[in-house]
């Protein structure tokens, strides 16, 4: 029990590491215009409107989860993102990463399902303004 405040630490972080990271690739090696191009190709609709929103979701939400901000409402953003994405880019090709599966979107909506039922833990911005309302 000592170390169940860690574990929501260590899950907020490394989700977040991961998120933030793949909206700065989006950003900054894919473009946001190739990303559109994608998302159209898979059939997502209105992929340019989608494009910049999922980039910047990733990128924002994914330090939101690095210090536990508002980590309830970022994990719904970020879980429904992954849903998507297991549905329409990864299902058909299986579960495996390396060849296109859906192993780590997967893997992903599960931490953040997580975090949103469970909360950010003691050592986040959520509990210090939590506490602060008290």
């Amino acid at each position: 029990e000592k170390w169940a405040n860690i574990a929501p630490l260590v899950l907020r972080v490394v989700t977040g590491i991961i998120f933030l990271a793949h909206g700065y690739q989006k950003l900054t090696e894919i473009t946001i215009t190739k990303f559109g191009g994608f998302l159209g190709s898979v059939g997502i609709p209105f992929p340019l409107f989608f494009a910049p929103v999922v980039t910047y979701l990733e990128l924002v939400g994914g330090i939101a989860l690095i210090v536990g901000f508002m980590t309830h409402w970022v994990s719904k953003l970020l879980g429904l993102v992954m849903l998507v994405a297991v549905v329409m880019v990864h299902l058909d090709k299986g579960i495996f990463v390396a060849k296109g599966g859906y192993e780590l979107a997967l893997l992903l909506f599960v931490a953040v399902f997580s975090l949103m039922i469970t909360g950010a833990g003691k050592w986040s911005a959520d509990y210090l303004l939590a506490k602060k309302k008290e």
